[in-house]
């Protein structure tokens, strides 16, 4: 197999300009938006925990944007119903039948802002959506436009008027990440420029949809050696066995971990993956899946299970 670097064919090129489009607006967080990239093209979703004000809304519709991909937003708070999110049928007065009135689920792009507002009702209106990108409605089942993505946010220093989402919800998204505040340097930049919604109006798309379908149908085609893929088992068969831990990764924490280090060296230029890109996705794609047994230590700025990953990457051999 060769290893000549993917950045030669037209394959890094799109991805490039993906991520170069992208951080015309969102300045200076090159490895979260090449992280949410890789979560696109491996078809996962992506949860955003970060303070507000630092850019969550905005990285989704420059994502969007840079896609030409249809984007719709829903606010969801307490009284937020699953009709509100799907869709509801209505009767037709004019032609005498019932029809079915699309919610804003139905979209490539869906930033669903503060999910933890809404009740685990509402939440759980997202979870077939998340998983099979479809919905049933009244014994029918409507697929969802493709790609499908869901980015949703959280803030993780409120708590009062919010429901943390449940074990089975979280296990939906692919990716947990915060975006962080600006460098020094980058948010002068971005002061003088008087924000980044006049660059997020002006922004063009690069790729379409069918495109981005081709760049995930590649990603099964990164090559993956044998001693890497029992090193990713080895980690997620500590986080079962390990007797700190009260719940595990799945076995789809498994399969998600296994594409996401795919598509994360495509979007680095690479048809093979690398020990690094193991290591690298640990933290995302594992921390939100484990529950540990003591949970003190929860305020800061890790959690009790974002520590016991990045030490399981410390005590696990590397292969070489």
């Amino acid at each position: 197999m060769s290893t000549q670097p993917i950045a030669v064919n037209r394959t890094f090129e799109k991805i490039a300009a993906l991520q170069a489009n992208v951080e015309r607006v969102i300045r200076g967080k090159s490895e979260v938006v090449q992280l949410c990239i890789a979560a696109l093209l491996s078809k996962g979703h992506i949860l955003l925990e970060d303070v507000p004000g630092v850019g969550k809304t905005t990285l989704a519709h420059a994502l969007a944007r840079s896609v030409s991909l249809s984007f719709q937003r829903i606010q969801f708070t307490s009284d937020l119903l699953p009709a509100d999110i799907v869709g509801v049928t209505i009767f037709n007065q004019d032609q005498q039948e019932f029809e079915f009135v699309s919610g804003p689920i139905f979209t490539n792009v869906l930033l669903a802002d503060e999910i933890n507002r809404a009740t685990p009702k509402s939440q759980s209106a997202l979870l077939e959506a998340m998983s099979e990108g479809m919905i049933s409605i009244e014994k029918r089942r409507l697929p969802l436009p493709e790609p499908f993505l869901v980015i949703a946010t959280q803030n993780p220093v409120e708590h009062v008027g919010t429901f943390p989402l449940p074990e089975s919800q979280l296990d939906r998204f692919l990716m947990k990440l915060t975006i962080g505040y600006p460098n020094s340097i980058d948010e002068k930049k971005l002061l003088r420029a008087g924000g980044a919604q006049e660059a997020l109006e002006h922004l063009e798309p690069v790729l379409d949809a069918q495109e981005i379908a081709e760049l995930q149908e590649r990603v099964a085609t990164i090559h993956v050696n044998e001693s890497l893929v029992d090193y990713l088992m080895h980690i997620v068969h500590t986080t079962r066995n390990h007797p700190e831990v009260a719940v595990g990764v799945s076995t789809r924490g498994a399969l998600t971990y296994f594409k996401a280090c795919q598509a994360l060296a495509m979007v680095l230029g690479r048809d093979f993956v690398i020990p690094e890109d193991v290591k690298h996705l640990a933290g995302p794609v594992l921390s939100h899946r484990i529950l540990m047994k003591d949970r003190r230590g929860l305020r800061g700025d890790s959690t009790p299970e974002q520590r016991f990953v990045q030490r399981l990457l410390t005590e696990i051999p590397v292969p070489r």
